[in-house]
Order: structure tokens, then sequence, then C-alpha cells
């Protein structure tokens, strides 16, 4: 796969401030569940310290003087806190549990909705792993970072913070070994920082094109298997799993390695509080529980430093994956209504290319200066060699792009006057390959009119000649098509598309080589139900197969992105141009299949 698809994933080994404050603004909405969770946190942190302290109290005023009704205060304090602290800790993983679905929800329908809006050409180049990635894992992400990264790391600020206070008031001389300790764990935090960044950017990466490997693979297995491509891809496959692996490893060994050095660090510190307090006891006056109290602290502190490098190294992954989310949301559709768009009620008249130029690669033109008059209820025909524009002139009078130059007026007024709802609301579209989406027959024929009652569904099915076949399935018209339609044949998912089509009641219609991939006895049902639908419609039919489209009121021959023949059937043919020679060669090679099929059936017989 092209690494053209992932050339915004270059990002920089920095944190970027803006997506910071971006991933904050998402806990807006929740602000006040938000301060709950961290009150509980700093609730649940202080009485950890407190417990520690009062170890120290137990040792001092109850075990080492006898004291049996201190020591009872004091476990009675110590139980009643612990049963307070249970309640919160219930608390802030309820809410923070709560919060992270709320966001994860927020920012997938965030992402849906962008993705409805963004224009064909975004589909076009960017493969559906790509998007799909960002959908799932990384707003999965994004979501346990703002919960259980900010609990985690709250939680550790506020355990060091309050831990380093606690040592201050047992013995500042002791506590500012500490003091000189914190500052070479944070050189030590960002030495590492930019290279664990960059590892987890760089894993992110690959494990979007293998999604996408995936994605493809899954998708066209038909074609694998028919070509037996499996030992080629599973090769690329393993290339690609190759790369995330070795850059995951990296970024797994330098966060792991970030830990010992943590840990050796403070055992350097345990040490010199070690030598430094026996020496007090001995000299200064220092109590045994303030010692073991003091070290207690030490241990409870370096925990939550290892937790704020593990966390740190998780918000490094997290902001590379917040980074990929807001790219996708920061998309721009290239074709967007404008301020004065509105929606004139109908899209029926005359429809005008006028001088339109188009490409989809600035040095690569499509259409050049290429006019174009379609009267109302006409049918326009489309043949030409493949990559001259057929499928081009057909995608801009469905505005799913737009002319680079020139117009295209619908009733005499440019089109992007229009609302886009407005033109492609009133549509109909039925591809060479149709696309079914998972659910039942009844569902699918409902989609091109969500209102629509069973008898609607089944009047247009009837139009469209596929009622027949429905009807004989085991659940007729509730019959599940599976993911794509691949529970129905091709020619059963065309006639489904048509009747779809044929519900919407479309004012102009557009039929793209629906007839190429179906046997002769379901073109006829196609080309009958075809009939139906563009009875006093404006119809535009690209098809190879020049027998679908004889009755076309004119044909147009396009070639390199220009009209070179124009007329009727008839008129083309007596013209003997490059019409009547594609004719005369398609009709010579149907014969020629008839005559072998007939002359296997007689071997047979």
């Amino acid at each position: 796969m092209s690494d053209y698809y992932f050339e915004e994933e270059e990002f920089t080994t920095e944190f970027n401030g803006q997506t910071i404050k971006r991933i904050a603004a998402q806990t807006k909405p929740y602000w006040r569940w938000v301060v709950g969770f961290l009150l509980l946190i700093g609730l649940v942190s202080f009485q950890d310290s407190v417990f520690t302290y009062l170890s120290k109290l137990i040792i001092d005023e109850g075990i080492v003087p006898g004291n049996v009704e201190r020591m009872r205060q004091l476990f009675t304090l110590y139980a009643g806190m612990a049963l307070v602290q249970a309640l919160a800790v219930f608390g802030f993983i309820y809410l923070a549990g709560i919060l992270g679905q709320r966001i994860q929800y927020d920012m997938r329908e965030t992402l849906f909705k962008h993705l409805q809006a963004l224009s064909l050409s975004y589909y076009s180049k960017t493969p559906v792993g790509w998007i799909m990635s960002r959908v799932t894992s990384d707003s999965s992400r994004i979501a346990d970072l703002i919960t259980w990264g900010l609990i985690d790391s709250t939680w550790s600020t506020l355990n060091i913070t309050a831990a380093l206070i606690f040592m201050f008031i047992i013995n500042w001389q002791l506590a500012m070994v500490m003091v000189f300790v914190i500052p070479i764990l944070l050189v030590i935090a960002t030495i590492f920082k930019k290279k664990i960044l960059l590892e987890y950017r760089r894993a992110r990466k690959m494990n979007s094109k293998l999604t996408g490997v995936y994605n493809e693979n899954i998708t066209g297995v038909r074609v694998v298997k028919a070509l037996t491509r499996e030992e080629k891809n599973l090769e690329e496959f393993d290339g690609q799993a190759t790369k995330l692996y070795q850059a995951a490893y990296r970024a797994a060994w330098l966060s792991a390695l970030f830990m010992p050095a943590v840990q050796v660090t403070g055992a350097v510190a345990l040490g010199a509080i070690i030598w430094y307090g026996g020496w007090q006891i001995q000299v200064a006056g220092m109590t045994v529980g303030s010692l073991q109290a003091f070290i207690s602290y030490l241990t409870f502190m370096l925990w939550p430093i290892l937790e704020l490098a593990r966390v740190y190294a998780e918000m490094q992954n997290s902001v590379a994956s917040a980074e990929r989310v807001f790219s996708l949301i920061d998309a721009e559709p290239e074709i967007v209504d404008r301020p004065d768009a509105f929606d004139p009620g109908t899209i029926r008249g005359d429809i005008e290319f006028d001088h339109v130029d188009f490409y989809y690669e600035k040095d690569k033109p499509v259409l050049t200066d290429f006019n174009l008059h379609v009267k109302q209820g006409e049918t326009i025909a489309l043949v030409g060699p493949t990559g001259g524009g057929k499928s081009t002139i057909v995608n801009l009078i469905c505005r799913f792009y737009e002319p680079k130059a020139g117009v295209i007026r619908i009733g005499g007024t440019d089109y992007t006057s229009f609302t886009l709802h407005a033109i492609q609301s009133r549509i109909g579209v039925v591809l060479q390959t149709p696309h079914l989406f998972s659910g039942t027959v009844r569902d699918n024929i409902r989609y091109g009119r969500l209102e629509a009652t069973d008898e609607d569904i089944e009047a247009a099915a009837r139009l469209a000649h596929a009622h027949e076949f429905i009807v004989d399935m085991e659940r007729g018209y509730d019959e599940e098509v599976g993911e794509g339609g691949n529970l129905l044949s091709t020619g059963q998912k065309q006639l489904i598309s048509l009747a779809r089509a044929m519900l919407a009641q479309p004012e102009i219609f557009v039929m793209d080589e629906a007839t190429s991939s179906v046997d002769t006895l379901t073109e006829a049902l196609i080309q009958q139900g075809m009939e139906t639908l563009m009875a006093g419609r404006t119809s535009f039919i690209i098809a190879h197969r020049l027998s679908t489209i004889k009755r076309a009121d004119r044909i147009l021959v396009i070639e390199d992105g220009r009209i070179t023949e124009i007329g009727s059937h008839a008129e083309l043919i007596r013209a003997k141009g490059h019409y009547y020679s594609l004719y005369t060669k398609q009709f010579h090679r149907q014969a020629e299949s008839s005559y072998e099929q007939l002359y296997k059936q007689a071997v047979a017989i």
C-alpha cells in the first residue's frame, strides 16, 4: 500500500499544546464528573499518606510505650478512614468508567457525522482500514487518556506531594534528600520522552497500514483466491507486520528501560536515607517510628513515580492517536454548500455543461472545454474507451465533484446555487457493482425512502422485476442479504438496487454499467425495469453492452474527455464511425458466443 495515504501521520516528536487543549475540551460537557472523580482521588491520596503517618503514631505512641488505649484509638481511626476510602475508590472508578464511555461515544459520533460530510474524493484517496483504525482504536485511546490516564497521573502527583509534605513534617533534613532526587527523575523523563513518543507514533502508523492490508485482503478475498495470491499477500503482510513489530518493540524497550532507571535512582536515595536516618537515631534523637514512616513514605513515593512513568509513556501513544483523530476531523470536504445555497423544490429541467474543465490530478486533465446540453426527460447514453471521461461526467452531474472551470446548469441555474441535498436526494444511481447493507431485502429497498410502507416497497420491487425472486426466498422480503449482499447473486443485488432507486422516485436517473456483470436473462429484466424508471425522467446510461442503449434518445461517444460522435443508434450506425465499429465487433462476439453455446448443447445431446 502506498505511503501517500499516511503522509499526514509524519508528526513531530514534541507534544502539541493545541492537541492537548483539544483533548481536554472533550471533557467540557462532563466537567462536573471530572471534578467529582478528581476530588475523590484527592481524598484517597490524602488518606494513603495519613495511613502511613498513623503507622508512625502507632509505633511511637502505642507499641513502644505499651499504651493499649492509644493503640485502640488509632486502630479505630484507621478502620474508619479505610471504610471512607473504600467508598471513595468505588466512586471515582465508577465515574471514570462512565465518563470514558461517554467521551468515546461522543468522539465516534463526531467522527461518523464528519465522515458523512466528506466528499467522495476523500474516500477515493483514503483506505477504509485507515479510517476505521481512527474511529475505533484511536478514539478508545483518547478516552482512556482522559479518564484512567488522568486518574493515575492525578493520584501519583498528589501522593508524591503529600508524601513530601509529611516527610518535611517528620524530618526536614531527610526530606531534602528527596528534593534533590526528584529533579534527577525529571531529567531521566526528559531524555526518554522524545524517543518514546517517536517510536509510538511509528507503531501507530504501521498499525494503520496493517489495518488497511487486512481490510483489502478480506474484502477482496474472492480475487485473492481466484488469482492464488495467498503466498504473495502473506509475504506483503509479513513485511508490514515486521515493521509494526520493530516499532512497537523499540517503544516497549524504551518504556521498560524508563522504569528501572527510576528504581535505581530510588534505591540510591533509600540507601542514603537509611544511613542518615540511622545516624540521627543514634545522635539526634530521631524515633524508630519516624524512620520507619520516612522509609514507608519513600517507598510510597517511588511507586507513584513509576506509575507516572508508565502514564507518561502511554500518554505519548494517546497524543499520537489524538493527532490522527483530529487530522480526520479537520479534513475539509471539497464540495460544500454555498452560504446562499437553497433547495429549489425540484431539479427537473435541462442540464447544461458550459465549457467545463475537470481533473483529478492537476497535470492530467479529464475533461477540457466540455460542452453538452441535455433536454428534460431525455435519455443520454455514454460509450467509449475506459478512462475517456464517462464516469466523470455522471459524477459531476451527481455533484460528487465540481468543475474546475466552467459551469453546470440545471434548469438554467448554476447547480452550485442548490444545496447538495437538493441535488443528490433527487438523483437515483444504479452502479455496476451495487452495494447492499447488512440487513433484510426490505431494509435495503427502503433505504431509498425511509418513510416508505411495505406496500410501497413491494410495488417498487415489482416494477424492478425483483418481486418474483424475492418471494421465492425462504423468508421473502425479510431474507437477510449478508454483508455487502454477499448472500445474493450479482443479478439479484442489481435488481434490488434498481428497486431501491425506483422507490426513491428520482428526478434524474444514472445507470453506470449496471448490466455488465449479469446474465442475459437478468439483463433483460433490468432493461425492463430501467425503461419503467426512465419514463419522463432525464437519464444517463453508461454501458459497454451496446444492446442496452439502442433506445436512448442520443448516444455520445466519449474519447479523451471529448464528444467524438453524437446521435441516435440508427444515425451512428449509418455514419459508420467509432460507434459502428464498437457495435459490430460486439455483435459478432455475441453471435460467436451463442453459436458456441449451441454447439456445446448439440454435442452434449
